[in-house]
């Protein structure tokens, strides 16, 4: 199993962002996650494709850009234009799921689709064939440092059965409360990309957090084969 780590900047100390950036990629991050909020789809609100640039000026890790955030075909250009890697939606924020999707895909991104922690894996059934990242989240969606949703656990070993009926290789990414305690046994129950923001990003070595991240969560995974 391939295992991800993507610190989310969403913990990082926004003074210095470019240096926390540097500190995680050096401990091997494998991408640069961005939660996108508008105030809207949820009570919070963080930045916008700028935001994606200036990283992209400064880096060419992957960026992994989640849109919490109202009317997502608003964002696509602009992100992509910006320099996102993947994008991601959310399934709860439009009717028009598989249109958006092909759209992202359209200007040269990855698409992914979220789902917050109460929405059904049947809201994305139809798509799956279209998507190269599923999201789970492990919290409500809005701010960061909650505490992990238990039932998760189950909802990412469904998430990622449903996965491989359809054989598909999108990747199954979780977000919200991964930490060391909880991090193996979401890669036993199928995850393979792990967002992680205070996790990171507040502990005095964050190069070294993501390390041992990443070594729990192959420890988690032990002998489970899954697509990658």
């Amino acid at each position: 199993m391939t295992v991800r780590i993507a610190p989310s900047i969403l913990s990082a100390d926004l003074a210095h962002l470019m240096d926390e950036v540097e500190r995680v990629l050096a401990g091997g991050a494998d991408q640069i996650h961005v939660d996108v909020m508008d105030g809207h789809f949820v009570p919070n609100l963080t930045w916008g494709a700028p935001v994606v640039a200036a990283l992209r000026r400064f880096t060419e890790a992957p960026l992994d850009c989640h849109l919490m955030v109202e009317h997502p075909e608003a964002y696509i250009a602009p992100f992509a234009d910006a320099g996102a890697t993947i994008l991601t939606i959310h399934a709860e924020a439009t009717p028009h799921l598989e249109r958006h999707l092909a759209e992202i895909r359209r200007h040269g991104m990855h698409p992914g689709v979220a789902l917050n922690p109460a929405t059904p894996l049947a809201a994305v059934e139809e798509v799956v064939d279209e998507i190269d990242l599923l999201l789970v989240m492990t919290v409500n969606p809005g701010f960061g440092g909650q505490a992990f949703w238990e039932p998760a656990i189950d909802k990412v070993r469904r998430a990622r059965s449903l996965l491989a009926e359809r054989e598909s290789r999108a990747w199954l990414e979780v977000d919200g409360g991964v930490a060391r305690e909880t991090i193996p046994r979401l890669s036993a129950a199928g995850a393979d990309t792990f967002v992680a923001g205070n996790a990171i990003f507040t502990v005095s070595d964050a190069a070294a957090e993501v390390r041992e991240l990443r070594r729990l969560a192959e420890a988690g995974a032990g002998g489970r084969t899954v697509k990658s």
